[in-house]
C-alpha cells in the first residue's frame, strides 16, 4: 500500500490528538528541560530524539499485540509499572541532589564542579523514560487502533503514525530545549539552577510515586 494512502479521513483527527498530547506538560518535556539545563542544548536535543524514538517501540508492541499480553497479565504489567516508576524517582532524586548541593550552571551548560555526563547518557535517559512508561504502552494500545482500518497493514501504518508523532513531539521538545538553552545568563545563576533542579526533581519524583500507586487498568 502506497504511504500516501495512509492519509485518510482519520489522519487529521490523529494529527490534532498527537499535537495536543505532545505539548501537554509531562515527563517528556520535563526531562528535556532537565537535561538541557544540565548539559546544554545538544543534550536536550539528544534527549528529545531518544524519547521520541521510544514511540516506534510502542507502535511495534501495539501492532504485534504484545501490549494486550501486558494488560492481561497483572504480574507483568505491575512489574513494568514499578520499573518505570522507580526510574522516574531515580531521575528526580538525581536532580534534587543537584539542587541540595546548590550547583550552578556554566554559560555553556556544564555544571560547575561536576564532571560532564557521558555522551550517551541523555539518549539512555530519554529512551528508557519512554520505553519503561506503561502509560505510553496503554495509550498506544488504545489509541493507534482507532486510526487503523481493517484492511490496513497494521505494523506499517502503526510505525507511520508513530513517525508523525515523532516529528511533532520533536518540534515541540527541541523548541523547549532551544528556549532553555537561550537562557544562559539565568542558568549561570546558582539560585536559578537550584530552583530548576528542585522543581524538576520534585515533579519527577511525584510522577514516579503517582505511577507506582495507580491501579492497574481494567
Amino acid at each position: 500500500m502506497p504511504i500516501w494512502e495512509f492519509v485518510d479521513g482519520q489522519f487529521w483527527a490523529f494529527l490534532i490528538a498527537v499535537t495536543l498530547l505532545s505539548i501537554s506538560p509531562g515527563v517528556d518535556t520535563l526531562l528535556v528541560i532537565r537535561n538541557t539545563a544540565r548539559g546544554g542544548v545538544k543534550d536536550g536535543v539528544i534527549t528529545s530524539l531518544a524519547i521520541c524514538s521510544g514511540l516506534f517501540v510502542h507502535a511495534t508492541i501495539s501492532a504485534l499485540g504484545i501490549s494486550l499480553i501486558l494488560l492481561q497479565s497483572a504480574w507483568a504489567f505491575h512489574a513494568l509499572k514499578m520499573l518505570g516508576a522507580a526510574y522516574l524517582v531515580w531521575l528526580g532524586v538525581t536532580s534534587l541532589k543537584a539542587a541540595w548541593r546548590g550547583q550552578a550552571l556554566e554559560v555553556d551548560g556544564v555544571l560547575q564542579g561536576v564532571k560532564p555526563v557521558g555522551r550517551w547518557q541523555p539518549a539512555k535517559e530519554g529512551l528508557l523514560s519512554n520505553v519503561l512508561n506503561p502509560k505510553t504502552i496503554v495509550f498506544y494500545m488504545a489509541f493507534l487502533p482507532q486510526f487503523i482500518a481493517p484492511g490496513d497493514p497494521a505494523l506499517a501504518k502503526s510505525l507511520w503514525l508513530a513517525g508523525i508523532h515523532f516529528m511533532i513531539a520533536n518540534v515541540w521538545q527541541i523548541s523547549v530545549a532551544l528556549m532553555i538553552g537561550g537562557a544562559s545568563q539565568w542558568l549561570a545563576s546558582a539560585r536559578f539552577a537550584r530552583a530548576l533542579n528542585g522543581l524538576t526533581g520534585s515533579v519527577l519524583v511525584a510522577f514516579g510515586i503517582k505511577l507506582a500507586m495507580e491501579q492497574r487498568p481494567v
